[in-house]
């Protein structure tokens, strides 16, 4: 029996639930692609599962589909944290700085952006913090500036996504940019 004939007999709820077995066992991320592939299906049929799976999810589950860079996995749901840490008995999960909190911030809404992009807007130097996030697997190259030099280019990551309990990057807040007269008075920026 060809693999075409083996699963052209499932129903959309049976293709739902293995497209869910598959994202359960899987590694990592994963792309439609892959999923329709092994299910000898349509990658648009993967799709609509995906879709149908992340409404269920949605619906007061312990359980989400973490989208980023086109691939998905399936993720704890971010008000469920500290239990899966005190279960897992993992330590509480790691402070970032406010200045790593800032300059995630610049990069998540700026990227792909370079290191002295990030020092232009924060005023200061952010080797340092730039260092503990690539660590920390929150921030990674994706490429290089065109630029003087060809700077290194930085932008999230799926474990960015995951430390904060986003979906996607399209559930970042939208970006209001402050005016002059609503920024504090003072030092507003800190260094690393």
């Amino acid at each position: 029996m060809s693999e075409q004939a083996q699963y052209s007999h499932l129903s959309q709820s049976d293709i739902r639930n293995a497209i869910e077995a598959l994202l359960y066992v899987a590694a990592g991320p994963v792309s439609p692609g892959q999923l329709a592939e092994t299910l000898a299906i349509k990658v648009k049929e993967a799709e609509e599962q995906l879709k149908a799976l992340e409404v269920e999810y949605q619906a007061q589950r312990g359980l989400r589909l973490q989208w980023h860079a086109g691939r998905v996995q399936i993720t704890t749901a971010p008000e469920y944290a500290d239990l899966v840490e005190k279960f897992l008995g993992l330590d509480a999960t790691q402070k970032l700085s406010r200045a790593a909190l800032e300059t995630l911030a610049i990069i998540a809404y700026r990227q792909p952006v370079t290191r002295p992009g990030v020092d232009a807007i924060r005023g200061v130097n952010s080797d340092g913090v730039m260092r503990s996030l690539l660590s920390k697997g929150l921030v990674e190259e994706v490429g290089r500036a065109d630029g003087p030099g060809r700077p290194i280019l930085y932008g999230t990551t799926a474990d960015f996504l995951q430390y904060f309990g986003l979906g996607s990057l399209g559930e970042l807040p939208p970006f209001e940019e402050e005016t002059a007269e609503e920024t504090p008075k003072g030092n507003g920026l800190l260094k690393d």
